[in-house]
């Protein structure tokens, strides 16, 4: 009995090694075989979901020193390729120009819909092309301009008054700091409007 029992622990114990094992080799397979290697358009593959594992942490500071080599690189998965880009040419073709290549997906729209709802973001197709056309109206330079004038006047405003208040009470502060909470001396400063 003691001898079926040990075969039975050695083999569950092996079973997620081997398990393991193989899942790595075809990873390592796909990466010195796949598309990148044969053809210079694809992008580099940089590393695979056991990179990732490894750096879980730190998994954004990684990916930045990663787009600090290579612009845009591709990430494998045993199921799929992730391509990860900062270039501002292959946002905006994604985004904009070659849109309609680019699915965001019904399991991609479950994810994301609480952070973006169902709007611009998660939009495919004809549904895309509205919502485009709605926000292209709200970017009009005109209507931008203005709005954009009308916060900055209030946020300088703002700041005038916080470092006036510094000024006054002869205080050194630290712009990249937030003040703290209650400034007595910004009873002392100016009003600016």
């Amino acid at each position: 009995m003691n001898e079926f029992l040990r075969t039975v622990f050695i083999f569950l114990w092996s079973t997620p090694l081997i398990l393991i094992f193989l899942t790595f080799s075809f990873i390592t397979l796909r990466i010195f075989t796949g598309k990148s290697l044969m053809n210079p358009e694809y992008a580099p593959v940089k590393g695979t979901l056991f990179n990732l594992l490894l750096h879980y942490n730190d998994a954004h500071n990684y990916l930045t020193r990663l787009a600090v080599t290579s612009s845009t690189f591709r990430f494998l998965t045993p199921t799929q390729s992730y391509i990860f880009t900062t270039d501002p040419r292959n946002v905006e073709h994604v985004l904009k120009a070659g849109f309609g290549k680019y699915s965001r997906g019904e399991r991609n729209r479950e994810i994301m819909a609480d952070l973006f709802g169902r709007g611009i973001f998660l939009a495919d197709g004809e549904e895309w092309r509205q919502q485009r056309k709605l926000a292209s109206l709200e970017f009009s330079t005109r209507v931008l301009r203005d709005f954009s004038c009308s916060v900055f006047r209030t946020n300088a405003a703002k700041l005038v008054r916080v470092i006036s208040g510094f000024a006054v009470a002869g205080q050194i502060f630290d712009m990249q700091l937030p003040p703290p909470v209650p400034i007595p001396t910004l009873a002392a400063a100016p009003p600016l409007d």
